[in-house]
């Protein structure tokens, strides 16, 4: 039996049959993709494997209850379990995610652009505090779009893909954002 050439639905039922190389080879086939995909939204290593591991211990559950029932769309079902649990890690630690370096630290910290003085440090650095407050307060839907497209880079084809919506969607989403940051920028005459 070459598992390697069978389709994803032959492979979950043979899991939950009880061949446990099937699931191997599910998750051998998935595990760059879902472990990528975690890795440009969250943007640390050791996160992203702690979250890549807490996605498969998902789906293995709901494979073994029998609960999966989207036939032919595997993938898009791993990568939105995926998707679910880095936003509630960032809905539990109560703040919009930094960029961080290979180091762990926060990029806005680290990057040095020019020469500055202590003040125009201090300016960036409340700017930059000020964004987040106003990301933090769109809808969550708006606010999910863009961290996806500006703290992790994604492509607005990535981004539809991973939120399980349109292109056009992931577009007005954003649109409706920056729409909405600008409005509170002017009624609380915030200063950037």
């Amino acid at each position: 039996m070459n598992l390697e050439k069978m389709g994803d639905k032959m492979l979950v039922d043979l899991y939950q049959a009880g061949n446990d190389e099937a699931l191997s080879e599910l998750i051998n086939r998935y595990q760059e993709k879902v472990y990528t995909t975690i890795l440009l939204f969250v943007r640390n290593e050791i996160l992203a494997e702690d979250l890549f591991q807490d996605t498969f211990i998902k789906v293995i559950e709901t494979l073994r209850k029998g609960k999966y029932a989207e036939e032919g769309k595997l993938l898009p079902w791993i990568l939105r379990i995926a998707h679910n649990l880095c936003i509630d890690h960032y809905r539990r630690i109560k703040r919009a995610p930094t960029i961080t370096n290979s180091d762990g630290y926060d990029i806005f910290n680290v990057l040095k652009f020019a020469e500055s003085s202590p003040e125009d440090q201090m300016t960036k650095g409340q700017t930059n505090d000020k964004v987040r407050d106003l990301i933090d307060q769109l809808p969550e839907e708006q606010k999910e779009v863009v961290v996806l497209r500006h703290y992790a880079d994604l492509s607005f084809r990535e981004i539809a893909n991973i939120t399980n919506v349109s292109i056009n969607t992931a577009l007005g989403r954003m649109r409706y954002a920056l729409i909405n940051m600008r409005r509170m920028i002017t009624e609380h005459q915030i200063a950037l």
